[in-house]
């Protein structure tokens, strides 16, 4: 009777592992954020190889207070970060978690990460399994450098300007 159990058991679990194997992540990495900064973010892909669609409901992590979904998304022209409930992951086709769109937020860092670093991020689907993650940090690219906009360098009238410190 016993290992009747045992054969049920290991019988479901390597059905549901299978099962969960429709689901893999790639490229998962968090952002590296100052030392004093309060929260940083989670990208990756994430590939849904069956034919069901699936949802990412959840994540968590000890490296901070909350994980939460996010997106962005424009209000009156104006790009606003917004938690959502799930993360939808169609049938055969991935699901891009990036900068400026869907992403995961760790909030409340416990400490400060550094880039050799890798943070333990667990994911939780729709269907109650979960995919253990060990994401390193990672600068995200133009990441701490400056974007300038093109310059008009025509020519200019200096005779209306007063020079410093004269009266008006």
């Amino acid at each position: 009777m016993k290992f009747l159990r045992l054969l049920i058991a290991v019988s479901f679990v390597a059905s549901f592992a299978a099962y969960a194997n429709d689901i893999q992540v790639q490229d998962g990495y968090i952002r590296a954020v100052p030392p004093s900064a309060p929260v940083t973010a989670a990208f990756m892909q994430i590939h849904n190889q069956g034919d069901k669609a699936r949802a990412l409901v959840s994540a968590s992590s000890a490296a901070a207070d909350a994980v939460e979904l996010h997106t962005h998304t424009h209000v009156d022209g104006v790009m606003q970060m917004r938690q959502v409930e799930k993360i939808d992951l169609a049938p055969k086709s991935t699901t891009h978690l990036q900068p400026g769109g869907l992403h995961i937020m760790l909030i409340g860092l416990k400490a400060p990460l550094n880039m050799d670093d890798k943070v333990l991020v667990n994911l939780k689907l729709d269907d109650g399994s979960l995919i253990e993650l060990n994401l390193p940090i990672r600068k995200v690219a133009g990441q701490g450098q400056m974007h300038h906009q093109p310059m008009n360098h025509q020519p200019m009238n200096h005779q209306h300007m007063q020079k410093q410190g004269q009266p008006h």
